[in-house]
């Protein structure tokens, strides 16, 4: 297991800045995304219906927008994506891919899941089990944590 790293971006849409600090004591998920990623948009489904299920219960969903290409770089083009695909969960834009390298992230989509005390549990790339990675966001949602 790895320590999550922090976010370092100013830059965020649909939320102020988090840090790890403040989505301690919470699951949550990093998803690496860009908007032009044909991907990226097929595991929007599954990612808007686990926001909807279980953000009530205490989980939380960051999207990193590292862009591949440098139409994906422009801010107002993020936003408008964000909206345009209905995403309503906290996006950091991560331009200079810092957020990237500090989790040695290489594909688009990758999901990381982080325990309540910061540790990655579970990583998933790509498109494809959806009732796992489900399944692996509702275990950490039950676990209890550490004394």
């Amino acid at each position: 297991m790895k320590q999550a790293p922090d976010f370092q971006s100013d830059e965020w849409i649909n939320s102020e800045p988090l840090s790890l600090a403040a989505l301690s004591g919470s699951p949550f998920m990093v998803k690496f995304w860009t908007f032009g990623c044909y991907n990226c948009v097929n595991v929007l489904p599954s990612m808007k219906a686990w926001y909807e299920d279980l953000h009530p219960e205490g989980f939380e969903i960051v999207a990193v927008h590292s862009p591949e290409f440098s139409f994906e770089k422009v801010f107002d083009n993020v936003k408008k994506a964000v909206v345009d695909q209905g995403i309503t969960y906290p996006v950091a834009i991560d331009n200079d891919f810092s957020i990237w390298r500090a989790y040695s992230n290489q594909y688009w989509p990758t999901m990381y899941l982080v325990d309540r005390e910061g540790w990655i549990r579970y990583v998933h790339i790509g498109e494809g089990r959806y009732d796992e990675t489900r399944q692996a966001i509702v275990d950490l949602l039950v676990e209890q944590p550490s004394p």
